[in-house]
């Protein structure tokens, strides 16, 4: 095909790292062919940025762009600045799950920080965690809201996000019983075009990998938009192709289509 990257966005999880939060060391050598051919690699990912930027270090990219909260912060690292982060009253959403799901945690993204209703389980949530009341949650504007309850199953929290409504806000659900809730009309996509804007790249350029729900508006937006083959159905379809899962380093072969090994051979 005729396309040549000049910028490639990458989820994280089930792209970089498996369940575990592990990276295969031949999806970081892939990465770094990437980085080594000048081509800016863009970390595009629900993950807030502490929680990105422990995969920004471990790949070792160099200064540059990286697309977190699902799109709600775009930043540059290191040094770290952020350049542009979309905020939403919370207030509609926190108090409705309070009232139809009382025992579900509920946290705000405020910055860099957190403010939960009750503690979430250990380690998913990095950065100052403070607990406060629902009405100090819906208080003022935040980034993003996260409805988190580990005890329901996937039927019922299913049957609670039917109940919410969403109209005016975004939503993603991630693994079983985790909903991520963002402002109207923001997600990837929406950030990434901002780092292409700033960098004076057209979308058709890009090369975006990923295997989430959230990851839909990426990959209809970005010029080749690839699925991991993990993904759900509903993914592959908004993609322009698919490579192969990622236990079979599905990330790894894509990326070799365009940069170093297989590219090379190729031309």
């Amino acid at each position: 095909m005729d396309f040549t990257p000049r910028l490639v966005a990458l989820d994280i999880d089930g792209t970089l790292v498996d369940g575990f939060g592990v990276m295969p060391p031949e999806v970081r050598a892939a990465v770094r062919r990437v980085v080594d051919e000048g081509v800016p690699v863009v970390l595009s990912t629900g993950r807030s940025w502490l929680a990105t930027k422990t995969i920004f270090d471990e790949l070792g990219l160099p200064p540059g762009w990286a697309v977190s909260s699902n799109g709600a912060m775009v930043v540059t690292y290191p040094p770290f600045e952020v350049h542009h982060e979309t905020r939403f009253d919370p207030a509609p959403v926190v108090r409705r799950v309070a009232e139809i799901a009382p025992n579900a945690r509920i946290a705000v993204q405020d910055g860099l920080d957190w403010r939960v209703s009750r503690e979430f389980p250990p380690g998913e949530l990095l950065g100052d965690v403070a607990i406060e009341s629902i009405d100090e949650l819906a208080a003022r504007p935040v980034s993003r809201v996260i409805i988190r309850d580990p005890e329901s199953t996937e039927e019922k929290f299913s049957e609670l996000v039917a109940q919410l409504g969403l109209h005016e806000v975004a939503y993603f659900i991630g693994w079983s019983a985790w909903l991520d809730i963002a402002p109207q009309g923001v997600d990837k996509a929406h950030g990434l075009q901002i780092v292409c804007d700033a960098l004076g790249i057209d979308r058709a350029d890009v090369l975006a990998l990923g295997d989430g729900r959230n990851d839909i508006e990426m990959l209809e937006w970005a010029g080749r938009g690839v699925a991991i083959g993990d993904a759900p159905d509903e993914v592959k379809a908004a993609a322009d192709a698919v490579t192969g899962r990622f236990d079979a380093l599905g990330t790894v072969d894509e990326l070799d289509r365009w940069f170093g090994r297989e590219a090379s051979v190729a031309s």
